[in-house]
Formats: C-alpha cells, sequence, structure tokens
C-alpha cells in the first residue's frame, strides 16, 4: 500500500481489494490529512494551506444561487465512492442531491455529484489533472471543477462520456470562468491567487532552479 503525503513514503502493508482498502480508511486514525483511494493505493493530502479556504467559500457563495433544486453545496469532507474504477475521492468542493447525504454510511455515491471540485497541492496536482478527470467523467459526473493553485489558472470540464470530458476551458485567475449547465453561471476568479508574500516567494524559488 502506498502512502502518499508531500514525500511519497510506502507502507509495509500490501494492498488488497478495493473493498479492503475501504475498511483500512476506516480504521486509520491520520489527523491532518485528506485520505482517498486511487490506482489501488491509499493516498494521504496534507491540509491545505490558509488561503485555500477563503477560494473555497468564494466558489461556494457564488455557485450557491445557480444550484439545481434540492442539491447541496459544501466544502466539508466526504467520501465519494466509484466502485467501478475502484476510487474513493473526497473532493474540496461537491454538489450533490440533498438525499445522498441521508444515510448512516460514510461512503457516498460518487455517480450521483453534479460538480465536483479540487485546488490543487504539490501532492495532489498529478492526480487532479489525470486520474480524476477521466474517473469524474466515466462516472457521468456533469461539471469538474479545477483550480490550478501552482499555475494560477482555472479549468472546468464537461460533456462527461466513457473516456472522461469531452469538452473543457481554462481562464487565468482574474478572468471569468463560464460553468455550464446545471450552472450556466460565469465564475469570477479574481479572489483566487495567492497572497503577495507566498506568491513572491515562489518566484524567487523559482528564480533559484
Amino acid at each position: 500500500m502506498t502512502l502518499m503525503t508531500e514525500r511519497p513514503t510506502t507502507s509495509g502493508t500490501e494492498a488488497g481489494s478495493f473493498e479492503e482498502l475501504l475498511d483500512t480508511l476506516d480504521k486509520w486514525d491520520v489527523p491532518g490529512f485528506r485520505a482517498e483511494v486511487i490506482r489501488g493505493s491509499i493516498v494521504l493530502s496534507p491540509w491545505s494551506r490558509g488561503y485555500y479556504e477563503d477560494v473555497m467559500e468564494l466558489i461556494c457563495d457564488q455557485l450557491r444561487p445557480h444550484m439545481p433544486d434540492g442539491h447541496r453545496i459544501s466544502c466539508s469532507p466526504f467520501l465519494y465512492v466509484f466502485p467501478g474504477e475502484e476510487r474513493a475521492y473526497g473532493p474540496d468542493i461537491h454538489v450533490a442531491p440533498r438525499q445522498i447525504f441521508r444515510t448512516t454510511s460514510n461512503r457516498l455515491d460518487g455517480e450521483a455529484l453534479t460538480l465536483a471540485a479540487e485546488l490543487t497541492s504539490s501532492a495532489t496536482r498529478d492526480d487532479d489533472l489525470t486520474d480524476k478527470v477521466v474517473v469524474y467523467g466515466r462516472a457521468g459526473v456533469p461539471v469538474y471543477l479545477l483550480l490550478d493553485m501552482q499555475e494560477e489558472q482555472a479549468t472546468v470540464f464537461w460533456d462527461p462520456s466513457p473516456k472522461g470530458y469531452e469538452s473543457r476551458q481554462t481562464r487565468p485567475f482574474g478572468e471569468k470562468l463560464a460553468l455550464p449547465a446545471p450552472f450556466g453561471c460565469a465564475l469570477d476568479t479574481s479572489g483566487f491567487r495567492a497572497p503577495r508574500q507566498q506568491a513572491e516567494e515562489r518566484e524567487r524559488e523559482r528564480a533559484g532552479d
């Protein structure tokens, strides 16, 4: 079983079936990390940077007036499972019908999602850009919103298909991004950039490479 944090490490436990991995998640106590199942491994992501909370709240505030009837938007941690793909994700922001939360299970139906949104980190960026695009699309999730926090750009995927998504559009932070049905609104990304101090530190790191 592979445990991926900012620097991937490997435990001595061999990966089991998808259900066994989910059962393992139920037993683990890993404060400060979000656990997902990706490609037969349990993947751990560290807590987000503080300003990510502002970005998530801005997105929720903008989308809430445009949601389909009977849906809920949240950035609370929930695990959505995709048994056919043997994946289990905890999207940073998720929109789904209210009735799927009326359960005592901690495993929610991934195919019930109306929108999933991910904010990338150095630990999760590759999976957010590749694995999740395919799995969300194959599961029929209508809209996948990807906030690339390292490149400071937003991408929306729609038209799900067996290959993933047929349509996509990318805009740099600061511009508006058109979200398709069932939302049909323009997402203002002007407040999504990192605080100036972090941005300057990132530029210094790039200059030193």
